[in-house]
């Protein structure tokens, strides 16, 4: 199972997220859960425009790579043309992140797996937790509720 964390702060955030969840059913694999929507506050930058998130399992036969050029290409058909660059964020139609790809450890120059930022993010444990809580984070070996319910301490 892939986990993916998806986010808009631009237009219909709602409608957004569901013409990316439509895209990534018909481009990567089956969406087998899908979290509740959160209201968020941007994260890592200062804009008036708040975010909608949500986390979505996916079951698919796709390599890593594959996933992430499929996902970028859903990202430019949905009119996103910048990147995050060194954390340089910014308000847009859709950001979606690879979250965890089943166990996988993956570090390269194009790809992290799992996202280098998951245990820091309330925006992604929060429905990642909802819908995984037993997911076990590779690298930090904590489950996913324990990760959310050790943020919400802070």
């Amino acid at each position: 199972m892939i986990y993916f964390g998806l986010g808009s702060n631009l237009g219909d955030k709602e409608k957004n997220i569901a013409k990316a969840l439509a895209l990534i059913s018909e481009r990567v694999g089956k969406i087998l859960a899908l979290s509740s929507f959160y209201e968020t506050e941007p994260w890592g930058y200062t804009s008036s425009k708040t975010y909608l998130n949500a986390v979505a399992g996916v079951e698919t036969n796709l390599q890593p790579e594959e996933v992430l050029h499929a996902t970028q290409e859903i990202e430019r058909i949905m009119g996103r043309t910048k990147k995050t660059i060194n954390r340089d964020y910014h308000d847009r139609v859709i950001d979606i992140d690879i979250l965890l790809y089943e166990d996988l450890i993956l570090q390269t120059p194009e790809l992290t797996i799992p996202h280098p930022l998951i245990h820091q993010r309330t925006f992604v444990l929060q429905p990642l937790s909802e819908i995984a809580p037993d997911a076990v984070h590779p690298l930090l070996g904590k489950t996913m509720a324990e990760l959310y319910g050790s943020i919400r301490k802070k």
